[in-house]
């Protein structure tokens, strides 16, 4: 790991050390949980800040329509992290528990099925969105420069669609393997290429929001290598050690293997897929409100998305220290694990929060180039609002992780539809159609993250995880 300083891990710790004197976590769990989590957050920061490149570069070279356009596209291209990160859920819950178990043929099986699992499922969508673009962002405006921006991004985009997703299942496996610095050195780095290829196809080349697409293709194509290399030689000599091989060479589709991966991480597509499909008729219902309240709307969208980076760290560190406690049958430890990074998650989201809302302002003029139109304004107190509503999430992502560890990944389902479909979307289209305006987009901001916070609070302390996690730990015939 690296000797440089790392403020992200420094503040965490702090932050850390600081709930435990009051008695919230134990002083022993804090190291282990940031060394875990802080990876994992810089990595999402850095994959986030690609989406937040995209929309400020095509906005400032393009203006208010490819904003809307790139916005109207992003629920296709959120499909496939839905996809892919549900099955990765799989991933980490079967190899966490090997890892610790010292299981490594089965974890080696585990991350071969769940490769070639989330390839073949991707590859429809990406057939999908280089076929029809316009039509697919057709069907959320009729907005004829924003349909020709959004379908020039998704069809460049949908090159790139199975690698995005097998890039979440390689990054899940090494967190699972107790390692979320390499993940994040790879991702990062990944990111960090995006965003320079972006410059350059966007300004350099002319492209406008086309550039911005293949920018992101040939990034997560870098990665997805790196990964691919790194699995089958146990690293990169010389830059970057894995803590595991899996050889290439094996079978991939061992029917228990296929049956552990989908039973654990289809609930998981369908939770990350409500958000993902709530977008479709958010969008619509919010384009109602104008073309400056969409505009503001994506922005807030995209800094929202750099300010729910903590629950990536946080809920892939409680899925793997619940698996890896699970894996050694300590199911007293695993809940201590799940309950505590709970606390340390919330924690982390209400400093970030109070962060945003004392600079949203600066924040805002980052993505918009006409500082003194009517989008800024809109957007300075959507994201403030947003700043507030997202910390529950804290707590419903941290849970979400320890949940998935356990293989109990229904009842994050659930509360995540409830708070979507029940209360978030019917609050966006009364603010659309009534006089609640945009007050309705507040009160969906706050639905979407109370509701399965305190589903997944109520279900992780019934305590019924145990039993279900018994199922999935590994043994002498797993994968038969």
């Amino acid at each position: 790991m690296s000797s440089l300083p790392n403020p992200v891990r420094a503040v965490l710790l702090r932050l850390g050390l600081a709930l435990s004197r009051l008695g919230l976590v134990e002083p022993a769990n804090v190291r282990r949980t940031a060394d875990l989590a802080w990876p994992r957050i810089v990595t999402g920061l850095a994959r986030m800040s690609k989406g937040a490149a995209d929309v400020a570069m095509v906005g400032v070279a393009l203006g208010a329509s490819a904003i809307a356009g790139v916005g109207y596209a992003s629920p296709y291209w959120g499909l496939v992290f839905a996809l892919g990160g549900g099955l990765a859920a799989g991933t980490i819950a079967l190899v966490s528990q090997r890892y610790s178990a010292g299981a490594t043929d089965e974890l080696a099986q585990a991350v071969r099925t769940s490769a070639l699992l989330v390839v073949l499922l991707s590859l429809p969508l990406a057939a999908l969105f280089v076929a029809v673009p316009a039509d697919l962002v057709g069907l959320l405006t009729d907005d004829a420069a924003a349909i020709g921006y959004g379908a020039a991004y998704l069809r460049a985009l949908g090159v790139g669609v199975p690698l995005a997703a097998l890039n979440l299942v390689g990054s899940r496996a090494l967190v699972g393997a107790d390692d979320a610095w390499t993940p994040m050195v790879v991702r990062a780095g990944g990111a960090a290429a995006n965003i320079a290829l972006n410059a350059v196809l966007v300004f350099g080349f002319d492209l406008g929001a086309a550039g911005a697409g293949y920018g992101t293709t040939v990034s997560n194509a870098i990665v997805a290598v790196v990964f691919v290399v790194g699995f089958a030689r146990g690293g990169l000599p010389g830059l970057v050690d894995f803590p595991v091989t899996v050889s290439p060479r094996g079978p991939y589709l061992r029917p228990g293997f296929v049956r552990d991966v989908l039973t654990i991480g289809v609930p998981v597509v369908g939770r990350n897929g409500i958000w993902t499909v709530a977008r479709f008729p958010m969008l619509a219902f919010v384009g109602l409100l104008g073309s400056d309240v969409l505009a503001a709307y994506v922005v807030t969208r995209r800094v929202w998305g750099l300010l729910n980076t903590p629950g990536w760290g946080f809920g892939l560190a409680a899925s793997s220290l619940v698996g890896q406690a699970l894996g050694r049958d300590d199911e007293a430890t695993a809940e201590v694990h799940g309950r505590e990074i709970a606390v340390f998650s919330a924690a982390t989201y209400l400093l970030a929060g109070l962060l945003v809302v004392a600079f949203a302002g600066p924040i805002v003029r980052l993505f918009v180039d006409d500082p003194t139109g009517p989008v800024v304004p809109i957007a300075r107190d959507l994201v403030r609002v947003a700043a507030v509503a997202v910390v529950p999430q804290g707590v419903a992502r941290a849970l979400d992780g320890a949940l998935d560890a356990t293989g109990d990944t229904r009842w994050p389902f659930y509360g995540r539809v409830v708070g979507m479909f029940v209360l978030a979307v019917p609050l966006t289209y009364l603010g659309a159609t009534t006089p609640l305006g945009i007050g309705g987009i507040y009160l969906a901001l706050f639905a979407e993250t109370t509701v399965p916070a305190l589903v997944n609070y109520y279900r992780f302390r019934t305590g019924a995880w145990r039993a279900i996690s018994r199922g999935y730990r590994p043994d002498d015939t797993a994968g038969d």
